[in-house]
This record gives structure tokens, sequence and C-alpha cells, in this order.
């Protein structure tokens, strides 16, 4: 009998704003161990598919395309952007003593 798998998507998982703020801040944080920025970018993408994407690109002031592009991982926003999308989003960048 063969299996048949379903694509995991963790936007599924994110249904309260404590969901999203645990996702984020533990996306921060392996960036940060990773250095790897462009994970963070891709876990704001999950963030925003649980959002309205044309709200979300009226609040940010970015275009529905720009965002689309900044939030693929392969874009590359500058520090701007990302703080008016993290401002949209609804969420907050947290820093603490290393």
């Amino acid at each position: 009998m063969a299996e048949i798998f379903t694509r995991y998507d963790s936007a599924e998982y994110l249904k309260t704003e404590a969901d999203i703020a645990a996702y984020f801040e533990a996306a921060l944080e392996l960036a940060q161990a990773e250095d790897d920025p462009a994970f963070l970018l891709k876990a704001m993408g999950v963030i925003a598919r649980t959002r309205n994407m044309t709200q979300l690109a009226k609040n940010s002031g970015i275009s529905r395309e720009g965002l689309y592009k900044a939030l693929s991982g392969d874009g590359n926003p500058s520090f701007f952007t990302v703080m008016k999308l993290v401002r949209a989003l609804g969420i907050k960048l947290h820093a603490e003593a290393a």
C-alpha cells in the first residue's frame, strides 16, 4: 500500500499571535546562530502567508511583488525594508546581551 504525504507548511500551525511571536523568536535565534539572514526572511515569509498579502502590502508601503521578492530568501532587502515588514507583521525584534 502506497503512503500519501502532504507538504509540510509551518504557516498552518501559526494560529495565534503568541504562536507567531514564538516562531519569529526561534527563527531570529537560529538565523543569528547560523549567520543566515535569508533564513529569517523566509520565516517572515511564512508569517506573511498567515496574513492578507494585499493588506500587508498596504500596511508596509511595499508592493505585493516587492513583498514576495523580499521574503523569498533570494531577495536582498535593506534593513529599512525589513523594519517596515516587521512593523506591518505586528512583531518586534528583540535584543539581549550575548
